[in-house]
């Protein structure tokens, strides 16, 4: 990651992109899993699991092919793999979560158990974010330094665009 002002936009602006494809799996994952609930007679912990299997085939394309487009394609196989790997982690936490709140403390209620979900989500999501950036979509060395170069320089004409030009003397 870059220094100063320029890798903290980038930083922002992937955390935008990542949170624009986490939300359209989020609601994927609550309409799965809540249609699940209420239309069969699955286990609510069983239901969740199917429903954040079907999340995170979502996920994976909208972060390959939208968030991480620009990152290294070279090693799909392994991108996958180490995807599906970080994934299962993040989906242990999420179930773990709503496990313990319905089985442990009798949290079962719809309601009860989707603020459970939320909570799982939400952990699970700082989990996937730190995982799929460092470990799965890698940046290409190249890339970075390149914007971290091309942001430098922007810096540099901003800054010096905005200084004061002396005044010619007529004499």
């Amino acid at each position: 990651m870059g220094h100063g002002s320029a890798g903290l936009r980038r930083l922002a602006h992937e955390v935008a992109k990542f949170g624009a494809v986490g939300a359209l799996g989020t609601v994927v994952n609550f309409g799965v899993s809540n249609l699940l609930w209420h239309l069969t007679s699955l286990q609510a912990v069983r239901a969740n699991v199917i429903a954040t299997v079907v999340a995170i085939g979502v996920n994976y394309l909208g972060f390959r092919y939208f968030t991480y487009r620009d990152r290294d394609k070279g090693a799909r196989t392994k991108e996958l793999t180490l995807f599906l790997a970080f994934s299962a982690v993040g989906l242990v936490i999420e179930n773990g979560i709503l496990y313990a709140a319905i089985y442990g403390f009798g949290w079962e209620s719809s309601l009860e158990r989707n603020v459970f979900k939320v909570v799982g989500i939400g952990i699970g999501t700082l989990f996937r974010f730190w995982s799929y950036r460092t470990w799965v979509f890698k940046a290409l060395p190249a890339h970075e330094a390149v914007a971290d170069a091309e942001s430098f320089l922007e810096e540099a004409e901003a800054a010096e665009a905005e200084r004061p030009k002396p005044k010619a003397h007529a004499g």
